[in-house]
């Protein structure tokens, strides 16, 4: 049985994603990559995050979560951060109704002039981790879509 792991997304199949992997024997996150080529304008107050897609989805067991973290080389060579510090993808992701589960990374450009990430640049990485839940936890919600969906009712 299969326990947790990366697919491509429905719809970016046929678009040559590389499915992350670890650079070393002892890394602890797998690196992400960009799915296509952007632009991110120089960031100023009141602007959105462009959100990368990565065409990939993550599947784990229930009691998981995949954390995505910035890569400590992010601000200095590609000029990008994440303005939320990092993001948390839920087991209940994979596979949602809205985007099946499609991974993107938020990012912010903090150099003065545009950047371009290319397809299959390294933006991300992400990390595989157990949660606990408290003795009164009683959550019984179902997700009922994709990105940003766990607020709506």
């Amino acid at each position: 049985m299969k326990q947790r792991g990366f697919k491509i997304a429905k719809g970016w199949e046929n678009k040559n994603i590389n499915l992350p992997k670890r650079s070393t024997k002892h890394s602890a996150a797998y690196d992400i990559e960009s799915a296509e080529d952007t632009v991110l304008l120089p960031f100023k107050l009141g602007m959105k995050p462009t959100l990368i897609p990565t065409g990939l989805k993550a599947y784990m067991l229930s009691d998981e979560v995949l954390m995505i973290l910035p890569r400590s080389s992010g601000p200095k060579k590609q000029g990008i951060m994440f303005p939320h510090s990092m993001g948390v993808i839920d087991s209940d992701y994979y596979g949602n109704i809205d985007n099946d589960g499609h991974i993107y990374i938020q990012c912010i450009n903090i150099k003065d002039e545009e950047v371009t990430i290319k397809k299959g640049d390294t933006i991300a990485q992400g990390f595989f981790q157990k949660y606990l839940v408290v003795d009164d936890d009683n959550a019984t919600g179902e997700r009922i879509g994709g990105f940003g969906s766990t607020d709506k009712s």
